[in-house]
């Protein structure tokens, strides 16, 4: 199978912005999108992309302002995350499927609701609309948006992002909350991880999206309440040791009328890329 890495410009707020691009297989069109997360990239989706593009013509796109690319400084923000999805859907890919994970989901519902036909099926994979900050206070607080612009200053910025981001924190939340296998992320793993939070301009939108700042919705009402307006079947996807909070909220998603749920035995929030063969084998499922 041939792979193709490419790489894309968009400008956000008049600064051009590079961002990675990985295609693979033939068929009919699907878009993948990572999550939104300090330690995301495209390259999540490797293992179930390769599953996918036996059947598909997959494309796996990284986010502005995450990845492994430097990043320029940029108020990163929810109005420019709905801009550039609307960019990759008119101008890089027009896909029959969207598959997206995490914070991403709800950037795919939102753009789905407007334009139902330019994402193509949604398959949802541990859809959330709130950052880790919010979800643990269970509330929004002006704190949180305080300590996302002060990750913007040069040298006490740099320190307290360098803080949340060092290689035990990594480690403490993807056993708590990402893989079930504690013994998963090995130390290419870890390493692969690190360079993710390591990349030049890495800080500005990592610390928004854990603050909050990046949450597609401003409350779970408005995100169910977009969900359930959209037309046609959406299969949503979790594991069923995702973490409590973040469950709750899945599990109400899934109750919507519309939604079709399945379960996974295996996996936390990444339970797509811990077990990829699961998960493909659900997506494809869904997608009959």
């Amino acid at each position: 199978m041939e792979w193709i890495e490419d790489r894309i410009e968009w400008v956000a707020d008049g600064k051009p912005v590079k961002i990675g691009l990985t295609r693979a297989g033939t068929g009919p069109a699907m878009l993948l999108l990572p999550a939104l997360s300090s330690i995301s990239t495209r390259e999540e989706m490797r293992p179930l992309q390769e599953r996918l593009a036996e059947q598909y013509s997959t494309a796996a796109i990284d986010w502005p302002g995450f990845g492994k690319l430097p990043r320029p400084k940029v108020d990163w923000r929810p109005d420019l995350y709905r801009d550039f999805l609307r960019f990759v859907l008119e101008d890089i890919i027009r896909p029959a499927v969207t598959v997206a994970a995490g914070h991403a989901t709800g950037y795919a519902l939102a753009q789905a609701a407007v334009d139902p036909d330019s994402t193509g099926r949604l398959v949802l994979l541990s859809p959330t609309w709130r950052g880790p900050l919010p979800t643990m206070a269970g509330k929004r607080m002006g704190l949180f948006g305080a300590l996302a612009k002060g990750v913007d200053l040069p040298v006490a910025g740099t320190a307290f992002y360098r803080l949340n981001v060092n290689g035990p924190v990594i480690g403490m939340m993807a056993r708590g909350h990402v893989y079930a296998d504690p013994d998963w992320l090995t130390g290419e793993r870890m390493a692969a991880k690190r360079t993710v939070t390591e990349a030049s301009g890495a800080r500005y939108a990592s610390f928004r999206f854990v603050s909050g700042e990046l949450d597609p919705f401003p409350t779970g009402d408005s995100w169910l309440g977009t969900a359930s307006s959209i037309p046609g079947k959406i299969s949503v996807l979790y594991a069923e040791s995702t973490p409590r909070k973040s469950k709750a909220e899945m599990i109400a998603l899934a109750g919507l009328e519309n939604v079709a749920p399945t379960v996974l035995p295996r996996g936390k929030l990444s339970f797509y890329e811990e077990y990829p063969e699961d998960t493909a084998k659900a997506v494809l499922n869904a997608l009959v």
